[in-house]
Order: structure tokens, then C-alpha cells, then sequence
């Protein structure tokens, strides 16, 4: 019964999580849009009361007018909306699974011994250090004199995004280490909210309640720290869904492909913001295009010639049973496993046979089950996993 209810407590977390980061999403793509998409007014006497810009648009059967002030409205409104919550769910959700999942299932999901071998405090402790440690770096350059040069702010953290990718990926786990650079992203993002960006609105809101003339310095940085966030959407949603492709997670370089689709994610958020603006070149979208087709290349497994020899359905199942069924199984053993990961059940012949394809996709080409080969697979057994799939399955299933 434990079990059951930590599952369901799992489910809708995650879908709390889903839920708040769509809501988060959504309206940050929606303001990034409507402030490049403004246009002068058209009535003089709104010029005169400080209106920047306006837009009309039409959705769910009605008519909006949207209108931002160049600072503040001569007069605050009884009803003001602010959209934090879904920036703080979003993390607060995250951080639940990330201590859920991450933390708790350290020894399964985080540490892998053939990358680094990490007790599960010091790998604890290296999450938490990196979270704490990609905040603090990225808003020190955010308040120093490169934030004067968005071209060279972006240089920067595009270098420091590749060191990070690549110590994560010497440090934990492919699985692991993509969803904590996600998370790091993540984090930024959102003290980007509490810190600057909703400190800088009631700055604005304060002084216009007083009747001063606000100064726009909290509203331009609030603004600048939200377009960095825009551009962190994409890989951020990449890392978030990583765990379900071995492809890229489990890759010898996999901190080369990390770096190469968060650089193509940036560069696609790039070029919707440039559009939004009518100023869109299609060269960041050939680029990130350009570099998603080189990954997909590098990475393509690669057809094996055929082997000699053989083996027999017995020995396989021999060493699935021994390395796999303590998961894949109606009621796994494992320690923290409550249910067969994917459905995919390995105790009888048949379901062997039926999962031949995947077993050697998982075992042999990405090498990425068992999990953190915490069940000690061999090369010579995957080897012989190459083997039967070669050359044997074909006589096995006749």
C-alpha cells in the first residue's frame, strides 16, 4: 500500500508540475509576444497619458485591447493581476520530484559508478551545490559591466552552459545529468521571477501608488531577465522530457549533444522573438536546423556485420533473468522499483522474444539498461545479447 500511494503521490506532482510549467510558459510566450507586437497609438489623447503602445486582437469569440504604459498609468487600477504563482508552482513542483525521484533514488537514477564513484550525501550535495551555484554565477554576470553587451552576456553563458553540461555529465549519470542541467536553467528562471523581476513591478507599483514618476531602471531589468528566461524555455523543456531517449543521454558524448540541442532550442526561441518583431532572419532557424541533423548523423547506430556463431534463447534468458527480471517482473525485487519500468516484463521466453528488438536497443546499443548497470551486466554478456539478436533470434522464433 506504501507503494500505491508514493506512485499516486508521483503522479500528480508530475502532473501538478506539467500543469504549472504549461501555465508559466504560456504566459511568459504570451507577453514576450504582445510586447514586441504593440503598435503607437492611434488615439492622441492616449499618448498623453503615457501609453507606449497598444494592440488589438480578437480570441474565444471576443474582442481584447491591450495597452502598456510607457511607465506607470497616471492613476493605479482597483484590480492589478500578476502572474507569479505559475513560475513558483512550476519550481516548487520540480524541486518535489527532483528530491523525489533524484534524491531518494540516488543510487538508481543519479549515481553511475562507471562515470563517477559518488556516495549518495556527496551526490546529494553536488546537486544541490550546482543548483545554488548556476544562480548566484549567472546573476553576478547579470550585475556586472558585460550586462551592457547583450551580444557578449550571451558569449559568456553560452560558455559556462557548455562547462556545466560537461562537468554534469562527468559527474552523474547521462540520465541524471541532463535533468539537472534543465533544473539549473530552471532555477535561474525562476529566482529571475522572485528576485528581480516581481521585486522590480513593485518597485514600479510603489512609486506610482505615491504619485512619483517611477524609474524605468527595475522595469528595464525585469525586462531583460525575462527575455533571458524566453531563451531558456526550449532547452529546459528538452532536458524535461530527455529521460525518455537513451539516444542522447546514454551517447559516449553525450555533454557534446546536451550542448549542441540547447544551443538548437535557443536558437529556434531566437528566432520566434526576432519574428515577433518582423525583424526575422532565417539564419538562427538554418543553424539550429543545421546542427539538429548533425546530431541526428553523429549519433545514428551504426549496422553491425553479421556474427559468427550463435546463441540459444536459454543462455539469454539466463542472463536476462539473472541482470534484468529483478525489475522487469510482475513484482520486481529491486530495492525502490515498485513496478516493471515501461510495462516491459522479462520472465518467460515469450516475453523475451516479444522485446527482442528493445533488450537490444537498451542492453547493447545504448548500453543504458540495466539502470546505472546497478545489476553489474558484463560486456562479454552483452556481447552475447549481440550475438543472439544477430544471428540466433531468427532460429529461436521459427
Amino acid at each position: 500500500m506504501e507503494a500505491y500511494l508514493a506512485d499516486w503521490l508521483h503522479l500528480l506532482v508530475r502532473w501538478l508540475h506539467l500543469i504549472s510549467g504549461i501555465a508559466w510558459i504560456g504566459s511568459s510566450f504570451y507577453f514576450v509576444w504582445l510586447d514586441d507586437h504593440l503598435e503607437r497609438p492611434k488615439r492622441a489623447g492616449d499618448v498623453d497619458r503615457g501609453v507606449a503602445g497598444e494592440l488589438w486582437s480578437v480570441h474565444g469569440g471576443g474582442f481584447y485591447h491591450a495597452q502598456k504604459y510607457q511607465v506607470a498609468p497616471p492613476a493605479m487600477p482597483e484590480t492589478l493581476h500578476w502572474f507569479k504563482w505559475e513560475a513558483y508552482t512550476t519550481w516548487l513542483s520540480g524541486m518535489f520530484l527532483l528530491a523525489l525521484v533524484y534524491w531518494y533514488g540516488a543510487s538508481i537514477y543519479l549515481i553511475d559508478p562507471a562515470v563517477a564513484a559518488l556516495s549518495t550525501q556527496a551526490a546529494i550535495a553536488i546537486s544541490v551545490g550546482t543548483l545554488c551555484a548556476g544562480w548566484i554565477v549567472y546573476d553576478l554576470l547579470c550585475r556586472s559591466p558585460l550586462v551592457a553587451s547583450d551580444r557578449g552576456l550571451a558569449a559568456v553563458l553560452i560558455l559556462l552552459g557548455a562547462a556545466l553540461a560537461w562537468a554534469l555529465c562527468k559527474t552523474f549519470g547521462g540520465r541524471g545529468a541532463y535533468l539537472h542541467f534543465g533544473a539549473v536553467l530552471g532555477t535561474i528562471m525562476v529566482a529571475n521571477v522572485f528576485f528581480v523581476i516581481i521585486p522590480g513591478q513593485r518597485t514600479l507599483v510603489a512609486a506610482a501608488e505615491r504619485g512619483e514618476t517611477p524609474s524605468r531602471g527595475p522595469g528595464l531589468r525585469a525586462k531583460q531577465r525575462s527575455r533571458h528566461n524566453t531563451y531558456f524555455t526550449l532547452p529546459v523543456l528538452f532536458t524535461m522530457t530527455s529521460n525518455h531517449f537513451a539516444m542522447t543521454y546514454a551517447h559516449p558524448y553525450n555533454w557534446v549533444i546536451l550542448i549542441a540541442l540547447s544551443l538548437a532550442g535557443a536558437l529556434v526561441r531566437a528566432y520566434f522573438v526576432a519574428r515577433h518583431k518582423g525583424q526575422a532572419s532565417p539564419l538562427p532557424i538554418a543553424v539550429a536546423a543545421l546542427i539538429l541533423l548533425a546530431v541526428v548523423a553523429a549519433i545514428a547506430p551504426r549496422t553491425g556485420s553479421a556474427t559468427s556463431g550463435r546463441a540459444s534463447l536459454a543462455e539469454v534468458g539466463a542472463i536476462l533473468r539473472e541482470r534484468c527480471t529483478v525489475c522487469h517482473a510482475n513484482s520486481p525485487s529491486f530495492p525502490g522499483i515498485q513496478a516493471p519500468p515501461g510495462g516491459v516484463l522479462l520472465e518467460t521466453d515469450e516475453q523475451i522474444l516479444n522485446q527482442a528488438e528493445r533488450i537490444h536497443q537498451q542492453a547493447v546499443v545504448l548500453r543504458v539498461m540495466p539502470i546505472g548497470n546497478l545489476t553489474r551486466m558484463t560486456d562479454d554478456e552483452r556481447a552475447l545479447l549481440e550475438l543472439w539478436y544477430r544471428s540466433g533470434l531468427k532460429e529461436e522464433t521459427e
